[in-house]
Parts: structure tokens; C-alpha cells; sequence
């Protein structure tokens, strides 16, 4: 799994790859927080889970990532070092369990991310996995 920041006019968007759907999801949320710090400590901070459910793999992606969102507005922490599995539901509708380590603020020089879009949202599978493309609000 991996994930590349891109320039897009005032924004930053995150392309990124993975062999599972799940580790797609964590190298998209890898992504977000590189936007958000160019240097993360590893191994700083309690670890905290956090499951979200939808309708559409596009729509729990964007749910997911506002999610992080959120929990770093709440928590006043860096999410960093994300783990997520995606599964199926027979419904129709999709879930994400994911973790990531609340790396505390006063251990990190971070940027503000705004929110999560839908613009020019992709998820999609190719020959090697999956492939996503996230514009963030800066």
C-alpha cells in the first residue's frame, strides 16, 4: 500500500494504492495525515478504534475520513499509523473497522485539513488491487 500527495489548485489531494480495499482505506488515511504534518513520530500516542458504515465504497471512504476528522477535532490529536479492514455487508452496505495512534498536537508540527470532499472522488479496483483519489479542504 502507498500513497502520494498531489497539488490540486488550493487543495491537496492523496492518490493511493492498495492490495485490499482495507489497506487502501489506511494508505488514503496515510495520506491525509502527511497533508496534515510532514514529520510523525512513530509509536507517540494511545491508539483508538473507530468502525463506520455506509451505503457505497465512495461514500464510507469520505464517512471514514470525516471521521478522523472528527476524532482529531475531538481528541486534539494527529490520527497517524492507520489500520482498516472494509468488508461487505449482505444489505448492500459497506463497513470499516479501523485504529490509528491520537499522536497529542504538542508532539507534532501539523497543518490544518478542513474536510474531506467529493471532488473528483475515485475509488475504483484495477489489475493490482485498488486505487483511490481524495481532494482534501485546506
Amino acid at each position: 500500500m502507498s500513497f502520494e500527495l498531489r497539488e490540486h489548485t488550493a487543495d491537496v489531494a492523496v492518490e493511493a494504492t492498495g492490495g485490499r480495499l482495507g489497506e487502501l482505506f489506511a494508505a488514503v488515511a496515510d495520506g491525509l495525515t502527511a497533508a496534515q504534518c510532514d514529520d510523525v513520530p512513530a509509536g507517540v500516542g494511545d491508539r483508538f478504534e473507530l468502525s463506520v458504515r455506509s451505503e457505497s465504497r465512495e461514500s464510507l471512504l469520505f464517512d471514514y475520513l470525516d471521521e478522523l476528522v472528527y476524532e482529531r477535532d475531538v481528541r486534539g490529536v494527529l490520527p497517524a499509523d492507520h489500520d482498516a479492514t472494509v468488508t461487505a455487508a449482505a444489505d448492500g452496505t459497506w463497513r470499516v473497522d479501523a485504529s490509528a495512534h491520537g499522536v497529542p498536537f504538542d508532539a507534532v508540527d501539523a497543518r490544518e485539513v478542513k474536510a474531506v470532499t467529493y471532488s473528483e472522488m475515485t475509488v475504483e479496483e484495477t489489475d493490482d488491487g485498488w486505487r483511490a483519489y481524495v481532494v482534501f479542504d485546506v
